[in-house]
């Protein structure tokens, strides 16, 4: 069955099934899992545009759906998973006012906004990534600043 002949809500409803039952990091895997088990053939740019239409991120496990990034245990483990996530993807941290502006190699702002996210650091109202760079909002300028240095100061603490 071609894209066409599945309609987008159902081809959408296969691929948030499959993504929530396969550990999958690439659109070429994505792309061969729905040929292959649901009989799907997707050009790169309809499962593209797929993926963001259902909101799917790429973090540190591959591809999440919206509300299935996994809490962690401890908050100690979630400062852990994020300095080793600074570390690995990380470029420079800046701050304006109440926004911090992170910076990541192409591809990598996504993966360390999930780990922002799931640290709950204090004084974060929420994260926007786009490609290479997230925006933190805080709620004041003084809780951006302390943001900034614990970011810095995570990513460059010892493994």
């Amino acid at each position: 069955m071609s894209a066409t002949a599945a309609s987008p809500l159902q081809r959408r409803a296969r691929i948030a099934a499959l993504i929530a039952a396969n550990q999958l990091w690439s659109q070429q895997e994505l792309a061969a899992l729905l040929r292959r088990r649901e009989g799907i053939d997707v050009t790169q740019a309809t499962l593209s545009r797929d993926l963001t239409e259902l909101g799917v991120v790429k973090g540190p496990g591959g591809y999440m759906l919206p509300g299935a990034v996994p809490a962690a245990a401890a908050p100690a483990g979630r400062t852990d998973a994020l300095a080793s996530a600074l570390r690995q993807h990380l470029v420079s941290v800046a701050r304006g006012g109440t926004t911090v502006v992170v910076r990541t190699p192409s591809g990598h702002a996504n993966s360390l906004a999930v780990e922002i996210d799931r640290a709950g650091m204090p004084g974060a109202l929420g994260t926007i990534a786009g490609d290479d760079t997230i925006f933190i909002a805080a709620e004041d300028q003084e809780s951006a600043a302390t943001l900034a240095r614990t970011l810095q100061r995570l990513s460059r603490a010892a493994s």
